[in-house]
């Protein structure tokens, strides 16, 4: 194996915020002391099961908008969970909004985190 992920990197407006947003979704922990990345205004880190997010400040941050092909998603994290009714409150209540409520009849909703990145969730509902 010619290399390991380390981490997964997204650009934003406020990294601290983002880091917050997705710490409520997934649980974990935000800007956890690792020499591997060095914590502050500019980047922020959430450590959740085995893995880590980052995120990056981007002063220009253009937001994606899905589906629009004109502004592309560049890419998307997908989240089975327990619970749609009560994740679906959560990620309101932390920023996040509602793009697409189940875009193809499969129990996947595509949401907006509060910087503008889609993410699914799967889950019954």
């Amino acid at each position: 194996m010619p290399a390991t992920l380390q981490c997964i990197v997204l650009d934003c407006p406020e990294p601290v915020v983002l880091a917050n947003f997705y710490q409520e979704l997934l649980g974990g922990e935000v800007d956890r002391p690792d020499p591997r990345w060095r914590i502050d205004q500019d980047f922020s880190t959430l450590h959740v099961a085995g893995l880590v997010l980052g995120f990056q400040r981007s002063v220009d941050h253009q937001p994606p908008q899905w589906p629009d092909p004109a502004h592309p998603q560049q890419f998307h994290l997908d989240f089975e969970v327990d619970d749609m009714r009560v994740t679906h409150h959560q990620v309101l209540i932390h920023g996040g909004r509602l793009l697409s409520p189940d875009p193809d009849g499969r129990g996947w909703r595509v949401y907006a985190d509060p910087a503008g990145h889609p993410f699914c969730l799967l889950g019954d509902y």
